[in-house]
């Protein structure tokens, strides 16, 4: 009998991974495992290192080393040999793989509060970095974590930045545990502590890139240096030998090109077309699969000199190009994730037990900052006072609450729902962190734009069309000439690139961004810049929207006519402390009318959304809110009622003032023909001061609860408008979630929400046109980069199919055909921000940010 033993890429991996006793046989009655031929080369399943001897194997598996075996028999335990079927070389050598006992530190009860980004007791969310993440079966594995350990809940990788977040439950594992379990699989995760809460600034290039740019200048240099007879024309017949030498010489100097720094441009190919999908890198495979073939040809035949020093020019500028375009993308990812200012401020208590609203990058670990009802927790830190009652949706996406006592550590992204809580901060404010929270997809998934769309169905159709034209090229010549044959096909695989359309919007819109977070506008994501141009209809909240809170006059009056029924000190004092508790900016102005007042302590405190405030202060039952809320009163006047102890107290009176630069804004919307309307929880008092701004008395809307301000924006939707809404995100969550853009503006207030897609300091109130134009721009911009960028492939194809066009002056032109587009969009969009005053003040980290009235 002859037992067949199958390769480790071969039917076996097909087949998946079998029991440790199963292995194939052409007939049944084999041995377990056959010996290889003496000769043959054995080489590790798992990693594909060549093994020593035939010891280690696990039926027809072999293995370098006891690491990869093990490896190998905790995936197949657990049913994730698949891992092996989505990538070539999937694995990592165990050969140096660390102890896992190295990893017992990790049980320090300190050190395990610095790495975890969020607990509550039950569950638990830590980042690693994992250098040996590399493949599309890295991605699968470490995403399929919860069947190696049963306490990860589920786990998300960020393979640019190769990390992976696991969400895990904390009575079923551990840090340790973790990092014991990704070591045992060949992803030692990389841990410094240093880097836990220190807003480094990251790599901005990997260093393979350089070592890969480093051997391709250096055989391109050297290949041009070899290659001088052939450019002077030298004859051969007088000097064969040397000929012969210098191309032998150029053939060994390409080899590291070929295979090193080329690679990823092979394996990028490889795997598309093993997933069915034509990407930019198969027809750049092509083109140098075809000068390198020709050229080693050439040489070897002694037919003629090749063109190597072609093929190491395409690919030494073809990594050049992607080092420039990775330098500058992380360029402008840093600025926004580490420098640009994220428009909250938080309200820090100073030592003199006054509070002040700071912003976040100027708060400090051991700064106390207190947190109302309704604000986000912006860093972790330590519950000192007050009852906590936090909704961790934004970070874990469980919605129930979790309630804290003093001394209980709590975590970014946390809202409270309930008092006023007093927080000693342990960490400083990432807004990285913050940022991707708030992109998480949860909050809101938005469709692509035009531009965007347009990309992708480009780099969708792109590549077959030009393997298309390539070959019709090759085709035509090749009768006529075969050396132009090659020479057309090849410059039309290397010049066609549509990588100007795919770089147009990160780079332009990218730059947009990063001016607007300067000028105290913070837009998630580009989406929402191309949404800007497609808003049909506009809303605008009131209080605290269109209003200036910091300039209300506040005036209480008496429910009584006899001028006997003022309110006391002690009424005052419980007063204050009541809406002390609350964010919403009528709670603030009364809480600023009685700035002479000292506080109190609430009990019971509850905020209900659109009608008012309620609690205990002293034993007195308070309640705060809109007429329709207090029961029994009777209704003399409009503001905000109070009552004490079920007696209607009186109401207080604010007078509004509008936000500077409110006429012009809604002009700009007209001369847009947006449709613009206010919709308000406020009665309508204010109606007749409204209607100079508002002419059309249908576009105001008053009593408008939370649940109405939704319905209303949908029935816009319906209609087919695209929908922009500015709140205060505090009562319009729902209808800031549901606009296709929602905006929320910050003033002095923690009152950020993930609902909504851009924040804006109040003091930038008046440039919020400016800041339309120039997203408006942008897409203009994107849009001449697209045609730019058709008519440069255009006369590019026409060159290269007549066969005149170098290959090397195509590779130079491919990666100068991105950086153009990519100046392009940079400068345009710079100068037309400089044009609206936008690019000129840059905001530093010294500037006094929050102040409590408009900016000259």
């Amino acid at each position: 009998m002859t037992t067949i033993i199958l390769p480790a890429r071969g039917i076996a991996r097909f087949l998946g991974c079998k029991n440790k006793n199963t292995f194939f046989m052409a007939k049944p009655a084999a041995p377990p495992a056959a010996k290889p031929a003496p000769h043959s080369r054995l080489y590790c399943y798992h990693c594909q290192d060549e093994c020593p001897d035939d010891r280690l194997h696990i039926d027809d598996k072999y293995f370098c080393c006891n690491g990869c075996q093990m490896v190998y028999e905790i995936l197949n335990t657990h049913q994730l040999c698949q891992f092996y079927d989505l990538d070539d070389n999937p694995g990592i050598s165990q050969k140096l793989r660390r102890d896992a006992r190295s990893f017992a530190w990790l049980d320090d009860d300190e050190i395990r509060q610095q790495l975890l980004e969020f607990s509550d007791g039950n569950t638990a969310i830590v980042t690693f970095y994992l250098p040996a993440m590399h493949c599309a079966s890295c991605i699968w594995l470490l995403e399929h974590l919860y069947k190696l350990d049963s306490g990860v809940v589920h786990s998300k990788v960020n393979f640019l930045k190769k990390q992976v977040t696991i969400h895990f439950e904390e009575k079923n594992t551990s840090l340790r545990k973790l990092a014991s379990m990704l070591t045992s699989i060949g992803y030692t995760p990389e841990i410094n502590l240093g880097d836990v809460s220190a807003n480094g600034k990251p790599k901005a290039v990997d260093r393979s890139l350089l070592y890969k740019i480093g051997v391709a200048g250096f055989a391109f240099g050297n290949i041009m240096l070899l290659s001088f007879p052939e450019y002077l024309g030298l004859q051969k017949e007088l000097e064969s030998r040397f000929f012969a030498a210098f191309g032998f010489v150029n053939l060994l100097l390409s080899l590291p090109v070929l295979l090193y720094s080329a690679r990823d441009y092979f394996v990028s190919a490889y795997t598309g077309l093993r997933h069915r999908h034509l990407n930019i890198d198969v027809p750049l495979a092509l083109g140098m699969m075809m000068l390198f073939g020709r050229s080693a040809w050439e040489i070897l035949t002694q037919s003629g000199a090749g063109y190597l020093d072609s093929f190491a020019g395409l690919v030494f500028f073809l990594l050049v190009g992607r080092w420039f375009q990775q330098k500058t993308y992380h360029q402008l990812s840093f600025e926004r994730d580490y420098k640009s200012y994220f428009p909250v401020a938080a309200s820090r208590k100073n030592v003199d037990g006054s509070e002040s609203a700071t912003p976040l990058n100027k708060l400090n670990p051991g700064d106390i900052i207190l947190v109302r009802n309704g604000e986000l927790i912006p860093a972790d830190g330590i519950l000192l006072k007050g009852g906590g009652r936090i909704d961790y949706a934004f970070v874990t996406g469980e919605a129930d609450p979790v309630l804290l006592g003093s001394g209980a550590h709590v975590y970014a992204g946390g809202k409270q729902l309930g008092e006023t809580l007093e927080i000693s901060l342990t960490r400083q404010v990432n807004t990285s962190y913050l940022t991707q929270l708030w992109n998480n997809e949860a909050f809101k998934s938005q469709a692509k734009g035009h531009a965007s769309a347009l990309a992708d169905r480009a780099g969708r159709y792109f590549t077959a069309v030009i393997l298309g034209v390539a070959g019709l090229a090759f085709l035509y010549w090749a009768p006529q000439n075969l050396p132009t044959a090659i020479n057309a096909f090849t410059a039309v695989l290397i010049i066609a690139c549509p990588c100007a359309v795919a770089l147009s919007i990160p780079f332009t819109m990218g730059n947009i961004l990063r001016i607007l977070a300067r000028n105290r506008f913070y837009v998630k994501n580009t989406n929402v810049l191309e949404s800007f141009s497609a808003v049909q209809a506009v809303i605008f909240d009131k209080t605290g929207t269109i209003t200036n809170t910091g300039q209300h006059a506040v005036h209480f009056v008496p429910a009584t006519t006899d001028g006997r029924g003022q309110l006391s000190p002690t009424e005052k004092i419980a007063v204050r402390t009541l809406a002390n508790q609350s964010n919403h900016p009528l709670s603030r102005q009364i809480v600023a009318a009685f700035a002479d007042v000292p506080l109190g302590t609430a009990n019971g405190f509850r905020e209900l959304p659109g009608q008012g405030i309620q609690g205990t202060v002293n034993g007195w039952g308070i309640r705060l809110g809109s007429p329709d809320f207090i029961a029994g009163q009777t209704q003399v006047g409009e503001g905000v009622y109070l009552e004490i102890n079920g007696v209607v107290r009186g109401y207080f009176r604010l007078k509004s003032h509008y936000r500077q630069g409110l006429a012009p804004l809604l002009a700009h919307f007209r001369q847009q023909q947006v449709a613009t309307w206010l919709v308000s929880g406020d009665h309508n008092r204010e109606a007749e001061a409204l209607k100079p701004y508002f002419p059309d008395a249908a576009s105001l809307r008053f009593k408008q609860s939370p649940q109405d301000k939704l319905d209303f924006v949908k029935n816009l939707q319906q209609n087919g408008q695209n929908v922009l809404m500015l709140g205060d995100g505090l009562n319009d969550a729902g209808a800031l979630q549901q606009s296709d853009v929602g905006i929320v503006v910050a003033e002095n207030t923690n009152n950020f929400t993930p609902a909504c897609d851009a924040i804006l300091h109040a003091g930038e109130f008046d440039r919020l046109p400016q800041f339309f134009r120039l997203a408006q721009w942008g897409m203009t911009t994107v849009n001449a980069a697209y045609l730019l960028a058709a008519g440069y492939n255009i006369v590019g194809l026409s060159y290269a199919v007549s066969g005149t066009l170098s290959p090397v002056v195509a590779a130079v032109l491919m990666p100068l055909s991105s950086v153009t587009i990519l100046l392009f969009g940079f400068g345009m969009s710079q100068w037309k921000a400089m044009k609206l005053g936008l690019a000129s003040s840059p905001l530093h980290s010294d500037q006094v940010l929050y102040q409590g009235h408009n900016p000259a």
